[in-house]
Parts: C-alpha cells; structure tokens; sequence
C-alpha cells in the first residue's frame, strides 16, 4: 500500500512523520507500516514535531475544532466514543477541570490512547500522570501519540484495501465515505444495547417474562478494524465452586457451570447466552470470547472476563462489550 502525506496527517498530525512515511511507502503489509512509522516517530521527529501532533488532538471529552483534519475528526470521536458513552455531567465537569490543570502545567494536551476507556478510567490516568515531571510525561505523551498512529493506520491500511479490491475509481467516493464512517460505527455499537434476533444461542427463554432479553447480553468490536468482530466463539458460565467465590491464583476443578454459549453475527453481537428471566440469580458469572480462533496471530488465544452481580443488581441488564484488537483488548459495563 503507498500512502500520500495527506492522509498521514491524518494518523500523526506531524507534517514531518506525515512528510517521511510517505517516503518510505509503498508498504507490503500493515505490520511493515507501522514498524516504518514508529522508527520515524521516535527516531527522525523533533521537539516540535511531536508538540505539532499533541496540538492535532481536541482535548479528551470535547470536539474537535472546525480546523481539524476532516478525516482525524471523525477518527477522534470514535476513540472517544467510550468515554462520552459513560460520562456523566459531573465526571465532565471534573475532567475539564483536570484536562485545564494539565495542559497549564505541561504546556500541551492530555494525550492518552481513549479507544475502549471510559471517563473514569481517563480521569485516574489523567490524576495519576498529573505529578510527573514534564521530561517523563513528555514522553510518555509521545507513546500513547505512536499507539493513537498505529489504531489509525490499521484503519487506513484497511480503507486502502477496500479502495483497491473495487477495481475502478468509480467506487472511490464510495468507499473513501465507508471509511469515514467507519469509527463513528464503534460509537454506535458502544451505545446499542438492544440483542439481534439473528444470532440465537443454545438456551431457551423462559415463559412470559417480563423482560424482552436476557439480563447478561455482549457484542465484540474490532478497533482495529473499526468494524463489528463477527464468527466469534462466545460462553457464558456462573460460579457453582466449593467457594462462595473464585480467588486469584487459586485453581478450582468443576468450579463453573455452562449456562449458554453462541457466535458473534455479522453485527458484532451474540446470540442468547442465558435463559431470559425477570430476575438473574446473583452470583460470579464469566463470559469468554475465543479470540484465539478470531485472530490466529493475535497475543490473546481467548479472552475470559470475570464478574459479580448482587443480590440488589438482579432485575438490572448488564451488558458486556468486548473493545477488542489483535495485541490488546479492553471492555466496560454497557448497561
């Protein structure tokens, strides 16, 4: 893939990272890619190159300003998509606050890589940088700069592909729009809650229940991909051990019980795991994703996420989205 200087601004808003990763394309693969741009990053951009990039992003809970890159703009909203997603008026309030803290004592923007994080796990990140000194979160800044460049690059690389397997520039409008779309689908799905019919699981429902889904529902998104994560293997077990619940470093023999299992659809979302019942029964649940099938190069070979809902929680939904990339993954309670 050969990529110009203006869609690279896209990814780094440096014009000299721009300028010398479009020198050093063509690239055979995205890995290729990315190993030319960090080499670049850390080695060939200045000072002012990286505080020329900082100054691209909009502060973490706000637009960015009409001057933005159009492209970068729209690829800014879908990485915040989470923490506007979970915020509320006060937790806005205080980030505001700490972002102006920050960026009076540092000089330039709170930078962190916000795909998958949601207020409060950027607030405690944003308090516990707040005492370094400006040398060390410099450069700290500039390492999430280079993960922020390489989630874009694999959207990037992704919509090129798209663009050259339509096989004539008529499609190019067209697709060029899908890409501009697609992070802003990501925010979609972090805000959607309702369960596809399409994909049904391995239990039934019960009779004439009161709710219309069961309690414990999950979707998995691609962010690298900026796309729904379809032909997952998803299950989901409750806690029946020797022990009221499971302890870290302990193993257990027979210790989770199978209550349903599906398969991620072309939306992202899985089937019925769970009987739907007016009340769950409380309890330690575990939902697990085989990502290992998904991502066969990936660094998870699957992914299990362990959770507890109390006896005042039962008539609640919980929903459990996976945020989920080849090296990493993260999630947060929908609902």
């Amino acid at each position: 893939m050969e990529y110009g200087e203006e869609e690279l601004v896209a990814c780094c808003g440096s014009t000299r990272f721009a300028q010398q990763l479009a020198k050093a394309s063509p690239f055979s693969s995205l890995q290729q890619a990315i190993a030319a741009a960090r080499d670049i990053w850390f080695n060939k951009v200045d000072v002012h190159g990286w505080l020329q990039a900082f100054s691209a992003h909009p502060q973490i809970g706000q637009s960015p300003s009409p001057s933005a890159h159009s492209t970068s703009a729209q690829w800014s909203k879908g990485e915040q998509s989470t923490a506007l997603a979970t915020a509320t008026t006060s937790s806005l309030q205080e980030l505001y606050e700490w972002n102006a803290r920050y960026r009076e004592k540092f000089g330039f923007v709170f930078l962190i890589c916000a795909s998958g994080r949601s207020t409060d796990e950027i607030l405690t990140e944003l308090k516990k940088r707040y005492p370094n000194r400006p040398i060390v979160e410099f450069e700290i800044a500039a390492e999430e700069q280079m993960k922020i460049t390489e989630l874009r690059l694999a959207k990037l690389f992704s919509t090129k592909e798209n663009v050259s397997s339509t096989g004539g520039d008529q499609f190019h409008q067209t697709a060029s729009k899908k890409a501009e779309d697609r992070v802003s689908v990501i925010g979609g799905h972090l805000t959607a809650t309702t369960v596809s019919d399409a994909s049904v699981g391995k239990t039934s429902a019960s009779p004439n229940p009161t709710r219309t889904r069961p309690p414990i529902t999950t979707h998995v998104l691609d962010v690298s991909r900026g796309s729904p994560a379809a032909g997952i293997e998803v299950q989901l077990e409750t806690w029946k051990g020797p022990q009221p619940r499971p302890l870290f470093g302990k193993s257990y023999t027979g210790g989770w019980a199978f209550l349903g299992s599906s398969t991620t659809n072309n939306d992202g979302r899985s089937g019925q795991l769970m009987s739907v019942v007016d009340d769950v029964n409380p309890g330690i649940y575990r939902i697990s994703f085989n990502t290992g099938k998904y991502c066969p190069s990936g660094f998870f070979p699957y992914v299990s996420i362990v959770f507890e809902i109390k006896e005042t929680q039962k008539r609640e939904h919980f929903h459990v989205p996976l945020l989920l990339s080849p090296f990493s993954f993260s999630t947060y309670r929908g609902s």
